[in-house]
This record gives C-alpha cells, structure tokens and sequence, in this order.
C-alpha cells in the first residue's frame, strides 16, 4: 500500500503517525503545506531497504553503484542542501505549529459550526490543517460568496474545483453509472479560509465576521 500524505505529515490516525502505513508514504515540502521549506520539496517514507535503495537510485537520474552508471530511468529529485537546512529548522517548532493550526480550526467551528459545514475530525484522528475548507449550503452562490470576503480583504482558495474523474488526464476511465454525485457536489460547494499556525485570534475574528456577513447579504 502506499499513502499520500502529501498535506497531512505531522497527523495521526488511530493513535499512529502518517508514514507509518503500507509500504510508503509520501509527502510534500511545498511552501504552502504545514512542514514547508522556501521551494520545491517531498520526501517519501519507508522501511522497505530494497525500494529505498531503489528510491535513492531514481532520485539521481537513476544511477546504480557507479555515478555514472545509469540502471534505470530516473529523475532530478534531489532535496537541496539549503531546503534540508530550512526543514531541519522548522521542524524544531513543528509541533507547536501542529497545536496552533488546531487552536485555529477549533476556534473557527465553534463559530461557523452553525452557518456552514465545517470541517470535523474522526474518532482517534488528529489533522495538521493544511487547509480549513468549509462546505457552503444549498442556494449560496460560492462565487458571490468569494467575492464578498475579498471585498473586506479576506483571501479564499478553491484548491479542487474539479474532482479527479472530471481531470482531462482520467476523462476517457470508465465512471459508474450515474457518475459520481457527491464528490461532483462538494467539488462545487467547497472553499478554503484563511489557514496558518500564526493566525491571531484579532484576525480570525475578522475572518468570522466576514463570513457572517457574506453569508447574510
């Protein structure tokens, strides 16, 4: 099995750290995820030594035990020193980050909980909230909706305004009969708020009260 914990290193699942299931686990160091770095970044987990002598070999353009000795088709994959130096750092504060982002998030469901669907966690799971992403109700225009937060300064993102099965790159792969309704719905209903461990409560009230207002006009 092999996990996509792309925005979700740093959470668990039943008491257990992500990348600690299947066989593999990767993640992303993208500037805009919860363990960042100022560019470009992933790393994949695993404890399988095989594949990770494989990884390590695809990671530089394939190469086997001679530098120049190329076994298999690879890529330009390699992590640079400064992003290293950059994640090493920030991951001494992770945790702390980890529990601010959730401070966050909580406090926006208590006071959106009634208004919009938020976000809600399973039992035995804890997120990171790379984003906080909220389900607008029937008959509310997301569009308009945007448009009346970035009137009072308030930033939004639609981060999946297409679900996979409606990606040119899976168009011709069968789908059920009937499609798929729900992921199709909340691909239309969906939208991010203002998300990071250094949101101060001053301006996630300001965020709130904007929501508040778009969602009365």
């Amino acid at each position: 099995m092999l996990d996509d914990a792309a925005q979700g290193f740093g959470a668990t699942y039943k008491n257990r750290k992500l990348g600690t299931f299947g066989l593999a686990t990767g993640t992303s160091f993208f500037p805009a995820k919860p363990l960042g770095c100022f560019g470009d970044g992933g790393a994949i987990f695993t404890d399988d030594e095989e594949l990770a002598r494989t990884l390590r070999s695809i990671r530089v353009h394939g190469q086997g035990s001679d530098k120049y000795d190329n076994v298999r088709l690879g890529l330009t994959a390699r992590l640079d020193t400064m992003q290293a130096a950059i994640l090493l750092e920030k991951l001494k504060i992770f945790d702390d980050e980890i529990a601010a982002r959730n401070k966050v998030a909580e406090r926006y469901s208590r006071a959106l909980g009634n208004l919009v669907a938020v976000p809600r966690l399973a039992p035995g799971c804890t997120s990171v909230w790379a984003q906080y992403t909220i389900r607008l109700s029937d008959g509310i225009d997301r569009d308009t909706f945007a448009a009346a937060l970035k009137a009072q300064g308030v930033p939004t993102m639609i981060y999946y305004p297409k679900s996979v099965h409606q990606q040119t790159a899976y168009s011709h792969y069968p789908v059920a009969d009937g499609g798929l309704p729900v992921s199709e719905r909340l691909s239309k209903d969906v939208i991010a708020l203002p998300m990071h461990p250094y949101l101060d409560e001053a301006t996630q009230d300001r965020v709130i009260a904007a929501v508040r207002s778009a969602l009365s006009a």
